[in-house]
């Protein structure tokens, strides 16, 4: 059997005839279909495409804040307090200058 026999084998549509073919109402509702599917996946993955400032960047941000909460914040970023500050940041060892929290928050443990 060949194809266009095939298809001359098959029932009628129960549908109407009108539906066969989109009018600008069918239209309008799949452009805003589309609008709405393009607006969710926008969301989802915007967390993916943001960009985020380095870990450098965000120590660096913190230089005008007081010692003690500049360790703190520090401590945040990093995920942990650098070994060498934590003296300082419980006050069993004097505050290093501003330059030297930012040397140390930086250094590799």
């Amino acid at each position: 059997m060949t194809r266009a026999e095939l298809i001359a084998a098959l029932s009628p549509s129960r549908l109407p005839p009108s539906t066969l073919v989109p009018g600008w109402r069918e239209a309008v509702a799949l452009f805003g279909l589309g609008l709405l599917a393009g607006a969710l996946l926008i969301w989802l993955l915007s967390p993916i495409l943001t960009h985020r400032r380095s870990v450098r960047t965000r120590i660096r941000a913190t230089r005008g804040l007081e010692p003690e909460e500049r360790l703190l914040v520090i401590a945040r970023i990093l995920g942990r307090l650098p070994r060498a500050l934590r003296p300082a940041a419980y006050g069993a060892a004097p505050m290093p200058p501003a330059d030297e929290i930012e040397r140390l928050a930086r250094s590799r443990e």
